[in-house]
């Protein structure tokens, strides 16, 4: 089988991938969304034109304007439409990538999510902060790693930070602000199977993101953990996805996000499982799901 994987350059991950398909003797090739040329029949993957490959990885969304990345998101749905398999599926790519769709659909499912408003203008925003508690997370729509979120705690710093986001021209999302014992869970879903987890913990911040320099520990997921990572998953559309879990000060646990381009790096290294060797091999053998 011939994976074909779209990364970015000097990607650890791409890097990683790579070794796992020559231990499991597959073929794999890394690819740049820059690369997609199409036409009114078909898409194609560079010079070479067709399909890329058996399987398309996403690995990647670059940042890019309105019309690139919808241009991509077409592209994708395409090559799926094609019989390409892509993982994850370009419809739950757009749904994981919006944290209000993400957190919209977790509800409708029964899935527990934090108190969320969402809004436009410094007005709402200020009205929003005071329906949730006067203590809220902000977070960009569009985000990973923890970047770009702030926690406002009273209503002169919400007015800063809203009214700068409305002058970018950006959606204001809110968050209530959950009490928690000092760590969040990561579990890592492959089509409905759990592959690990991980606690995350941060001595110094409220976000425990490994990459903002929380500490990982091994952990195994509670069954009520597996749940909510199996359920927030199929809520969502992903095949491969990681499902970030927080319990409250009562341990009543809540589904934070769904990452459909999870990393694992920290991952691999405190629980000890191989997960590009894992993940290719159920690729290769259920390239279409199971």
């Amino acid at each position: 089988m011939h994976f074909a994987v779209l990364a970015q350059q000097n990607s650890w991950y791409f890097g990683d991938l790579e070794r796992a398909a020559r231990g499991l003797g597959h073929g794999i090739a890394r690819l740049d969304f820059q690369e997609f040329v199409a036409t009114e029949a078909s898409p194609l993957a560079g010079d070479s034109g067709g399909l890329p490959g058996d399987v398309l990885i996403v690995r990647s969304m670059p940042a890019g304007s309105l019309e690139q990345v919808i241009f991509r998101m077409d592209v994708l749905a395409r090559f799926e439409a094609s019989g390409l398999p892509v993982v994850n599926p370009p419809k739950s790519l757009e749904c994981a990538i919006d944290k209000y769709l993400t957190t919209a659909r977790l509800q409708a499912a029964g899935v527990p999510v934090p108190p969320t408003i969402v809004c436009e203008t410094t007005s709402a925003a200020l009205s929003a902060l005071e329906q949730l508690g006067g203590d809220v997370v902000v977070k960009p729509l569009f985000g990973a790693e923890g970047r770009g979120i702030v926690r406002v705690t009273d209503p002169d710093m919400g007015w800063r930070v809203f009214s700068t986001l409305e002058r970018l021209q950006a959606v204001i999302y809110l968050q209530k602000f959950i009490e928690h014992p000092g760590f969040d869970t990561r579990v890592l879903v492959l089509d409905g199977n759990i592959i690990g987890g991980m606690k995350r913990y941060s001595p110094n911040d409220f976000r425990t993101n490994v990459a903002r320099s929380g500490r990982g520990e091994f952990h195994i997921p509670s069954a009520i953990e597996a749940e909510l990572a199996i359920r927030a998953a199929q809520a969502t559309g992903v095949r491969f996805a990681g499902i970030d879990i927080l319990q409250n000060r009562d341990g009543q646990p809540m589904v934070l996000e769904v990452n459909a381009v999870p990393g694992w790096r920290a991952f691999a290294l405190v629980t000890g499982i191989d997960v590009a060797t894992r993940f290719l091999d159920h690729l290769s053998r259920h390239p279409t799901g199971g």
